[in-house]
């Protein structure tokens, strides 16, 4: 096989043939054959291995077009060690495994270098598969991979509690070797196919795994039976359904495994959260791989657009929603109000007000009644160079305040959340029924936070800052090149933390810190950039570019500034001012002191929108 102008494997020839004598009848059933192609360019960087078993009747193949040197190795190793399992007894010597061993031990693969564009060779997507399986036996199946694979298994549920069968799927998929990296956005679906049954919840994860392909369909069809599943009819309800989307870079074929998932291209609420793991840029050869097992020139993206793409999203049939308990928060039909309530004696703005139970109950009531959607309950002050308290004494605040505001009347359709990096302070918060924890460190002030909010099943607010409240207005945590661009970077990667800890993307909510590690021009940057900062986070992740937007610049002085109001509470005007352009710019929730007039801002900036959407 000449590739490249020069023969690959040189003297060592590009064809093996392996015959192995099984014993039994004498028509050739009894037989098995092997027989290996190799080939490869060099300049390129990959590699072709072709390998054929023919036991009697069956046959088998396994190819891997342009694999990475690393890979066709693995594949070389893993059929060396199915020649020693041969049943050595009625077999003749191996003629050809040394030949094969020397090739290996050789490292010949090695000094094939990747290109700029890796596998690919060019920067359009691969259009032949990296690995095909074909077997008409599953005890004959060969499982090849190498350590990790990465993986994408697709999620849905329609009978019981459907979020509790996805934490439960979750967790049970974590101890059994699959180590998820990334979550899809949650989507409540129209049943499709068999109609006449409820609604249901769907997701996908991204993980990596050293399960085989076949051993991971086992893990999954374990975890489903242990959940309840059964047989019953096909496309009908399930307390959960788990299915194999894409598996490394191969495709694979069987009477019990096909990947990619063979109705992946039909089902939109499949389709969505796949494209949720994905970045708008393609940032590495599996995942190109992957898009290359569309039929469409723009890979997975024209796939999704053929289907309707984030057109479908928002209407009956499918909806991008939030956990919260039981409940399931459509967020994107209104931008939401969350009113401040600070029970720290120092706050910038209204520090000592409320630190009164009585005090702090009557200000909640006021707010209610001006339409706040969400009380924000802080006991601890993060404005510039306040000293940290503890988490006892950050309890001692809270906790009195808090159970006396869950039991107000007025609070019933109201969500709360906490104000706090301490992850114990979280806990015990979300114990006594605060619905929502907002971090503004998004975790970097407590290593336990990840972990605890993944235990506690709540959305979770992490907010852009740098340093902490004594540090993050340095003259170093001010430095940008493009604020914008790195405050998107520097959240994802706290994203990217938080989900490998267990908190799903599903549950998060984005804050680009307004006020925190920004000058008076960078906030305003954050204020007209919230498109921009959505964009470079989907270029990594569209599920965390999807995630709802806080803003909180009420009566920050950056406003105080720019109008010459040295008073916080002169700012209000100000604020509805930054408000509006935020919500225009595409926020879901603003955080804020007045209530009521932003409250009339935010009610106008939707219609105006949702103008905007009609036209």
């Amino acid at each position: 096989m000449e590739l490249d102008g020069g023969w690959l494997l040189g003297g060592l020839g590009d064809v093996f043939s392996e015959v192995r004598d099984k014993g039994g009848s004498s028509d050739g059933d009894g037989r098995l054959e092997m027989r290996l192609w190799l080939g490869g360019g060099l300049a390129r960087g990959w590699v072709n291995v072709l390998v054929v078993w023919n036991d009697g009747g069956s046959t088998e193949e396994m190819k891997g077009w342009s694999m990475e040197p690393a890979s066709a190795q693995n594949l070389l190793l893993s059929t060396l060690q199915r020649l020693r399992h041969l049943d050595s007894s009625k077999t003749s010597p191996l003629t050809n495994e040394k030949l094969l061993k020397k090739l290996i031990d050789m490292n010949l693969f090695k000094k094939l270098l990747p290109t700029k564009h890796g596998i690919i060779g060019a920067p359009k997507y691969c259009r032949a598969p990296f690995c095909v399986f074909l077997h008409s036996v599953p005890d004959h199946s060969i499982e090849v991979h190498s350590r990790e694979q990465e993986v994408v298994i697709a999620l849905g549920s329609n009978v019981g509690d459907r979020l509790n069968n996805f934490n439960e799927a979750l967790l049970l998929m974590r101890k059994s070797g699959i180590h998820i990296t990334r979550h899809g956005c949650l989507y409540e679906t129209a049943p499709a196919y068999v109609t006449d049954q409820p609604r249901f919840l769907n997701s996908a994860v991204r993980a990596v795994t050293k399960l085989g392909p076949h051993e991971l369909l086992d893990s999954l069809k374990t975890i489903e039976r242990n959940m309840g599943r059964t047989g019953g009819i096909r496309y009908g309800p399930r307390p959960i359904d788990l299915d194999i989307l894409f598996y490394g870079k191969y495709r694979i074929g069987s009477d019990i495994l096909t990947v990619p998932h063979e109705r992946i291209w039909e089902r939109p609420f499949v389709m969505a959260p796949l494209m949720d793991l994905l970045g708008s840029v393609i940032d590495s050869d599996t995942v190109a791989c992957w898009h290359s097992f569309s039929n469409y020139r723009k890979g997975l993206f024209g796939s999704w657009k053929n289907l309707g793409g984030e057109s479908l999203i928002g209407k009956e049939g499918m909806k991008r929603v939030l956990p919260i308990r039981n409940h399931l928060w459509e967020w994107s039909e209104k931008t939401s109000v969350m009113g401040i309530l600070n029970l720290t004696p120092d706050s910038f703005s209204d520090g000592g007000k409320f630190v009164s139970v009585e005090n702090a109950v009557s200000h909640v009531r006021s707010m209610i009644s001006e339409g706040a959607d969400i009380i924000d309950i802080g006991a601890q002050s993060t404005r510039p160079m306040a000293s940290r308290v503890s988490v006892e004494e950050e309890l001692d605040r809270l906790i009195p305040v808090l159970e006396a505001v869950l039991e107000m009347p007025d609070i019933e359709g109201k969500l709360i959340s906490v104000d706090t990096f301490y992850s114990d302070v979280a806990a015990e918060a979300v114990k006594k029924g605060a619905h929502l924890v907002n971090d503004v460190s998004a975790g970097q002030l407590d290593p336990n936070m990840y972990k605890m909010v993944a235990s506690l099943n709540v959305p979770y607010i992490m907010m852009h800052m740098r340093g902490d409240p004594t540090t993050m207005q340095s003259s170093e945590n001010l430095q940008y090149s493009d604020v914008c661009s790195e405050v998107a970077s520097e959240l994802f990667s706290r994203v990217k933390d938080a989900e490998s800890s267990g908190v799903p993307a599903w549950r998060i909510i984005l804050d680009p810190g307004i006020g925190f590690s920004k000058n008076t021009e960078q906030n305003l940057d954050i204020l007209t950039g919230l498109p921009v900062i959505r964009s470079e986070i989907a270029k990594q992740s569209l599920a965390a570019s999807h995630a709802p937007v806080l803003i909180g610049p009420s009566r920050k002085r950056f406003l105080g500034e720019i109008c010459n109001r040295p008073a916080a509470v002169e700012r209000d005007a100000a604020t509805i001012a930054s408000v509006t352009a935020g919500i225009l710019g595409g926020a879901n929730i603003v955080r804020v002191h007045n209530v009521k007039d932003n409250v009339d801002a935010a009610k106008v900036c939707d219609a105006m929108r949702k103008q905007r959407t009609q036209l």
